[in-house]
């Protein structure tokens, strides 16, 4: 008798069903003007054009209540502490959402993860909190219960001054677009990237559709 007879069974058939799809998660960051929601919208459109239906974007704060209560935390002019929290219980609510996805073998687009938190926030609390160090140290903390860490985080580069130039197009500038606040975010953010092997940083300075062909570069051996 055959080892699979023994078994009960054909010892192909578990072996002829398809594998579930893996899961994967990518973060855009990046400062105000560097362009990463258009990469991240570009970098959408194609992949759903070769996954149909296996690829979700999405974006912090969110469009849920506690992601409303954060922007308008922020238009009010809340206390800075209390609006760092709020980004908090808003990406924990998100991360719920983001592991439903990965379970389902979603590739996942984020506009936005905790690093923004520990950047924006961590420039906005540096003298609140006794220096940018500690207070990058306590958002760390508070965030590190609920977050997912991305398979890739796309760091956007571009000079500050480059991207106030671009900022000044808008209309409505929040308190986060101000060049010495912006210059304080990046510093975070660079600090993050030498520390954390998810990120890879692409030279945002290029045109959108160059960025756009290297981020592919890196989350091609990601999928």
């Amino acid at each position: 008798m055959s080892a699979s007879a023994k078994l009960g069974g054909s010892s192909s058939s578990s072996l002829d069903e398809p594998k579930p799809e893996k899961g994967v998660f990518i973060v855009f960051e990046g400062v105000d003007g560097s362009g990463k929601s258009t990469v991240a919208k570009m970098v959408f459109d194609i992949l759903s054009a070769e996954m149909p239906g296996r690829v979700v974007l999405t974006a912090e704060p969110t469009e849920s209540f506690i992601g409303k209560a954060v922007r308008h935390a922020n238009e009010s002019g809340a206390d800075e502490l209390a609006e760092a929290l709020l980004f908090v219980a808003d990406r924990a609510e998100h991360t719920r959402q983001i592991r439903a996805w990965l379970a389902e073998g979603k590739v996942v687009l984020s506009d936005r993860y905790y690093a923004s938190t520990i950047a924006y926030q961590g420039a906005l609390l540096k003298d609140r909190l006794g220096g940018a160090k500690r207070a990058v140290e306590w958002l760390k903390a508070m965030n590190e219960p609920v977050i997912i860490h991305p398979d890739l985080t796309l760091l956007l580069t571009v000079s500050v001054k480059t991207a106030v130039e671009r900022l000044k197009s808008r209309k409505d500038l929040t308190k986060f677009e101000d060049f010495r606040f912006l210059n304080d975010v990046d510093l975070i953010y660079r600090g993050l990237c030498m520390e954390d092997p998810s990120f890879h940083t692409l030279d945002a300075s290029k045109p959108a559709q160059k960025v756009v062909q290297e981020a592919f570069l890196a989350i091609r051996s990601k999928l």
